[in-house]
């Protein structure tokens, strides 16, 4: 049996050991933690080509705007800047009153004091000064014809959308859509990485920006079962616009591609990877 002394003295050098032990162990097991497999990604967006139709309630506002700064401002001087009696003038004063009649209604104007003869001839007057003046041609048409066609692969399509670059590749024997993605080598920073897998993806026929060196999202899928136990992926993702130019797949990893909106892709990833980039796409 140990005095009271010895005991006192063992306790401490036990309680050293076990603290020695425990911290070896935690040593140990953080060196044998897997490194975590890093990728990079690019949300390559093609910026609206034609500005927004308004809604209802925007057309309604505008028009009321309108209104009140016709009923408020001061009268034209036009008998300034017109001769009296000439073309130029009788095709201000049409134009005037198709622009008080759509802000106030045809009940707002009066009568015109002239016969219609003087009308209809006043009328085909500025009609063929218009046309000798290059105006009064009609205008593109806001829907193209890949939007008839649902062409995904044109940059024409919805004008007035936001569009992000999709590829269809085979990954782990299952065919996927994601963004274009690759591998970081040792040395390489982030974007340079993100800008290196587009070019080895999509080609080197497109004129691209990457907007910045930080990533703007980050997704941990889960890992294959061809790969380590336990091992964590990151995958950072980077925006970038195209400038010019068009996507040439790369390679035979690469099956096809889409320019599609955010709604769209929605239909195309799977729920862990749309749950990663959902907030980083424009709603329009």
């Amino acid at each position: 049996m140990l005095s009271s002394r010895c005991a006192a003295v063992s306790r401490p050098l036990w309680r050293s050991f076990a603290i020695e032990a425990t911290s070896e162990q935690s040593v140990s097991s953080r060196a044998k933690k897997p490194q975590p497999c890093i990728s990079t990604a690019i949300i390559l967006n093609r910026a609206p080509i034609l500005t927004r139709s308004p809604t209802a309630f925007e057309q309604a506002y505008y028009s009321y705007q309108a209104r009140i700064r016709r009923s408020l401002h001061n009268p034209f001087p036009y008998d300034f800047y017109f001769k009296p009696g000439t073309l130029l003038e009788t095709r201000f004063n049409l134009e005037e009153r198709k622009r008080e009649r759509l802000a106030f209604g045809p009940g707002f104007l009066e009568k015109e004091d002239i016969s219609e003869e003087k009308r209809q001839a006043n009328i085909a007057a500025v009609e063929q000064l218009a046309q000798q003046e290059g105006e009064g041609e009609e205008l593109m048409p806001r829907t193209h014809s890949s939007d008839l066609k649902e062409d995904t692969k044109s940059l024409d399509r919805r004008g007035q959308r936001n569009l992000y670059l999709l590829l269809h590749t085979s990954q782990d024997g299952k065919n996927i859509w994601r963004f274009p993605q690759g591998g970081v080598e040792k040395g390489q920073f982030l974007h340079q990485a993100a800008q290196q897998d587009l070019l080895n993806e999509c080609g080197d026929k497109m004129d691209t920006w990457i907007v910045g060196k930080a990533p703007i999202g980050v997704h941990k899928p889960q890992p294959s079962q061809a790969e380590t136990e336990g091992q964590e992926q990151v995958v950072f993702f980077f925006k970038a616009h195209i400038l010019a130019g068009q996507v040439a797949p790369a390679g035979n990893s690469i099956q096809d591609f889409a320019w599609l909106t955010k709604q769209e892709i929605r239909t195309r990833v799977d729920e862990p990877y749309w749950n990663s980039i959902k907030d980083i796409l424009s709603d329009y």
